[in-house]
């Protein structure tokens, strides 16, 4: 029996493919009921909502009932620059929370994010963990899960609707029209709609009737300049061809000419797609405390600025109510369970290089509660620490007032020989022989990405272990040079893990390194990058210089034209999320190791006002990925005997 008193893992040596290992567990050792996961955690039933029998809700109230007793140890793994084949970070997270459940006997909850179905049938594939340190079962976790994901994908498309609409009838009609069909006769303002009333200083009580024509023209038209319009459609799959539309072009959508009498125009506007995972609901949902928090954050989001200038909101749409009903159920984090039956809670989604990246605050919350003063919380910072740990620290650890023990930085040979200057490694083609023999002098140049992670880590005040992912063809030299870089550079310990193939057994040593970690850390070290009373552009260049090493920062004419614009609307005080390549430091992935002698080019930033932060999206990192020539979905297909 493992720890937690359950059946000790057996690994199978091969290891078969994931899907063979989520199965075969499934079928031969059985899924612990969700509802006695949640039993070991010390979830009350009334605190879990079950979802089918291997998934199942958590309550906010998880967290509130228990706001007295102390937090466990808070971790983060985040990783080196990967290469496109992924480096084993989702993997290590789920290896070190099993080694400390299963193996070492400490309540553990890993926090990880919902897989998008974007990777998933394109390149990289699911984000379940692998081999023996996944999550079970796999075939849920990486499609639909409990709907989170698609609920976002509604919400952020119902507000676009609402965008585009209220545009169209704007065009198309006047004042005193717009605010009869708004408020028809005898029908009173909407919670939504008092909202906007406050903002412009209009009375609430008042009946719609009782307003002014000056208030009434003020409360009907927005006004919206469509060229300020950011706010764009999304969908949970890769697909290029969505990254510029043309929208309004059915033989219905023409409005009167407002030069040419009698003749009617064609309403229409060039926007685009971003994938879910990239919506600013997606980013609110990471950073809601509650359900209230939910509801102020997704009514202030910003779509776009009047022509006077003035900040057009989610709320001034009428929507904000409407959106967090879609979301009233995606607030709650997914609880589910690794192949050594230890806890995983599942929220908010992935993509670090355009998105926050992080899984929400309130799993990580619930998780610190429930594993108590002596327990841990290993929650996951997407892709590389330059952009993923960056964010949680900076964005993440800000809102929510938590102060991470650890950081484990996850390495492989493979990357660092990349970094290093081998050739280039490209998903769906045979890796070369320098990844297959042993090369020490390519691994040592590499280690200067290590390296340069951990010394940011360590800008921020915390521990940092270096976790050295084995791969089948690593040989001890290598591992060795690894392990003596990553202590050079002032990691507080360097471990090889191999959770991969032994499952939890694998990663004991890495998980006791963590507990060590955890217990010389001393929280009053923890610190963030900048001050939030900078300008946006110090902001964005102190992230530029310390984190990835620029030399500076630049701004095309629009970006500037936003920051002025920002600021001018008050949320220059924000914090910042920057979109670019998770492949380098800087903004071309093709430059390896440690660049030196770059610059930042800021082409556009967006405002994530109700998440946040603004959303600064820099050189030619785009917002929804394409598909290869050979998708992941051409993998995928169903046994129709039995149905899996």
């Amino acid at each position: 029996m493992n720890a937690l008193g359950y059946p000790k893992l057996k690994c199978q040596d091969p290891v078969p493919s994931d899907i063979e290992v989520s199965q075969s567990i499934g079928k031969e050792v059985g899924l612990l009921p969700i509802t006695d996961v949640a039993k070991q955690v010390g979830l009350k039933e009334d605190e879990v909502i079950p979802w089918g029998i291997a998934k199942a809700k958590v309550a906010l109230k998880a967290r509130d009932s228990r706001a007295d007793q102390p937090d466990g140890n808070y971790v983060v793994v985040t990783g080196i620059n990967p290469t496109p084949l992924g480096e084993g970070k989702s993997t290590t997270t789920i290896g070190l929370a099993q080694a400390l459940g299963a193996i070492l006997g400490k309540k553990t909850i890993a926090c990880i994010r919902q897989p998008s179905q974007g990777p998933t049938f394109g390149i990289k594939g699911g984000a379940a963990g692998g081999g023996y340190a996944q999550v079970l079962p796999m075939e849920e976790f990486n499609l639909h899960l409990t709907g989170d994901i698609h609920a976002v994908t509604a919400a952020n498309n119902l507000l676009a609707a609402a965008i585009d609409t209220r545009l169209f009838h704007e065009a198309s009609q006047t004042d005193e029209a717009l605010f009869k069909r708004l408020c028809p006769d005898g029908k009173p303002f909407s919670p939504a709609m008092k909202r906007r009333l406050r903002k412009l200083g209009i009375d609430e009580t008042k009946a719609p009737e009782d307003l002014t024509d000056e208030e009434k023209s003020a409360f009907a038209r927005l006004d919206l300049d469509p060229d300020s319009i950011t706010w764009q459609r999304v969908l949970d799959t890769c697909d290029r061809h969505l990254r510029k539309v043309t929208i309004g072009q059915g033989p219905n959508e023409t409005v009167k000419s407002a030069t040419n009498e009698g003749e009617r125009v064609q309403h229409d506007r060039k926007t685009g797609f971003d994938i879910t995972v990239a919506s600013e609901v997606m980013a609110v949902l990471a950073l809601a405390k509650d359900l209230k928090d939910l509801r102020e954050k997704l009514g202030a989001m910003v779509v776009g600025y009047s022509k006077k200038g003035v900040p057009i909101t989610a709320d001034d749409l009428g929507c904000g109510g409407a959106l967090t009903v879609l979301m009233k159920d995606a607030i709650m984090p997914t609880l589910m369970q690794t192949v050594e039956r230890t806890p995983v809670l599942v929220h908010a989604g992935p993509f670090a290089n355009i998105a926050t990246g992080n899984s929400s605050v309130v799993a990580d919350e619930i998780a610190l509660k429930l594993v108590g003063s002596d327990g841990f919380c290993v929650t996951e910072a997407g892709f590389g620490a330059d952009i993923g740990m960056e964010k949680f620290f900076n964005i993440k650890c800000r809102y929510s007032g938590l102060k991470p023990k650890a950081a484990v930085i996850v390495a492989t040979v493979r990357a660092l020989k990349m970094h290093g200057g081998g050739p280039p490694v490209s998903a769906g083609k045979p890796l070369q022989k320098e990844y297959k023999e042993q090369n020490v002098e390519l691994v040592t140049k590499g280690c200067a990405n290590l390296q340069k992670h951990i010394e940011n880590a360590r800008k921020f005040g915390v521990n940092v272990v270096v976790a050295v992912n084995k791969f089948k063809t690593d040989t001890d030299a290598e591992i060795e040079a690894v392990k003596k870089a990553a202590m050079e550079a002032g990691a507080f310990d360097a471990v090889l893990s191999n959770h991969w193939a032994e499952g939890g057994a694998g990663a004991a040593e890495l998980a006791k390194a963590v507990v060590k970690a955890c217990e010389a850390n001393d929280e009053k070290s923890f610190k963030f990058l900048y001050d939030l009373n900078l300008s946006i552009k110090e902001k964005v260049e102190a992230i530029s210089k310390e984190i990835y090493g620029a030399d500076g920062v630049d701004y095309t004419d629009v970006a500037n034209k936003q920051i002025e614009q920002y600021e001018k609307a008050g949320f220059g005080g924000l914090p910042i999320c920057i979109a670019k390549t998770q492949y380098s430091f800087s903004c071309d992935a093709s430059a390896k190791g440690v660049p030196t002698g770059f610059r930042i080019t800021v082409r556009e930033i967006r405002s994530c006002a109700g998440a946040g932060f603004l959303y600064p999206i820099c050189g030619d990192i785009m917002t929804i990925p394409g598909l290869p020539t050979r998708p992941g979905f051409m993998d995928v297909d169903i046994d129709l005997e039995t149905g899996a």
